[in-house]
């Protein structure tokens, strides 16, 4: 039985990639943040079949402890704040745990066993305000906030790690990604979440910043099938994955309320203080290297998505209890079929 450590196991996806591994016949071992063995709704149904810790990612040596007791095969490192704009607020914060944090990792990798396989979570927010669009592996980056910069620190070491110590290391730079388990501070879990308490008679407003802003939006659990598979190649590397194409905030608003035969235009208000900076050159992402090596692509359209997510937030909030989008299995030959 193969053996994998999910960092971050708690979040989206990180919830998707144990439910995956785990109907894989994986032995699962999660790490939590500090104090936060009580926010782990998402791995509900599968807590039986795992163990979580709480881990603190400034501590080198508790690391490397854990390596050594679990000798895990692989490491998925999806811990990390992921508001972007917000990250100005706890910049120090972020740049120890998701820029250093990683540096621990692969130091305990290199001491306890080299042969450990990881993958880090990239992110589209590396490349800030990209000088092309769409945006490939080999883009220049530029990002605009201490989240992209932290992320963009860790991508680096990944890649001087595997060239100068021959450690399997991979990033994936994803796009955003979408699911029922999106944080609510997210705009895409707002429209969703706020439509269906309109629905309900539990709200009469949806305040929202720009609508004509742009973002290429796939499905969580499908992306993090690329993770699995960027593991499994002979060879480590980096790659980008996307659905794409692009969709407006309005587009978002119009498809979750016509879901519940309203018009969003009744009810989303546009507020100023929620605008942010307009984007000059389109974040779309460049999927083709992914599609050649792994095979993999994006299968579920936008308007899909955006009905699984008010479908689960009209359910949640009707009857009480978190409807949990899971199972999307991918084949054991690691083909996106």
């Amino acid at each position: 039985m193969k053996k994998a450590i999910v960092i971050g196991i708690n979040g989206q996806d990180g919830s998707y990639i144990t439910e995956w591994l785990v109907n894989n016949s994986y032995q699962v071992l999660g790490w939590v943040r500090p104090t936060r063995l009580n926010s782990i709704h998402n791995i509900f149904p599968i807590t039986e079949k795992l163990n979580i810790i709480e881990l603190d990612m400034t501590d080198s040596s508790k690391i490397e402890a854990c390596l050594e007791d679990f000798q895990p095969d692989e490491i998925y490192n999806l811990a990390s704040p992921s508001r972007p704009f917000e990250s100005w607020e706890y910049a120090i914060t972020i740049g120890d745990i998701t820029a250093i944090g990683v540096t621990r990792i692969l130091e305990a990798i290199l001491k306890i066993n080299p042969k450990i396989r990881y993958y880090q979570a990239s992110t589209s927010e590396m490349f800030g305000s990209p000088c092309e669009s769409p945006q490939n592996e080999k883009t220049p980056f530029a990002p605009r906030n201490p989240y992209g910069v932290a992320k963009l620190y860790a991508h680096w070491m990944v890649q001087n790690y595997r060239y100068y110590h021959s450690l399997y290391a991979v990033s994936g730079i994803l796009f955003n990604h979408e699911s029922p388990r999106r944080g609510f501070d997210f705009v895409t879990r707002k429209i969703s979440k706020t439509a269906a308490q309109i629905k309900l008679g539990m709200a009469d407003e949806l305040r929202l910043g720009d609508l004509d802003a742009r973002r290429d939006w796939g499905y969580a659990p499908e992306y993090v099938q690329s993770m699995w598979m960027m593991l499994q190649q002979e060879k480590p590397d980096v790659y980008v994955i996307g659905t794409g194409e692009t969709h407006t905030v309005r587009e978002f608003c119009q498809h979750a309320f016509e879901y519940l035969d309203l018009d969003y235009r009744e009810y989303v208000i546009r507020d100023e203080h929620l605008v942010r900076p307009m984007e000059k050159v389109q974040l779309v992402a460049n999927t083709s290297k992914a599609k050649k090596t792994l095979g993999w692509e994006a299968k579920t359209l936008f308007k899909d998505i955006v009905e699984i997510m008010v479908s689960a937030d009209l359910d949640q909030l009707s009857n009480g209890s978190v409807k949990l989008v899971s199972n999307y299995k991918m084949p054991m030959n690691g083909k996106n079929n």
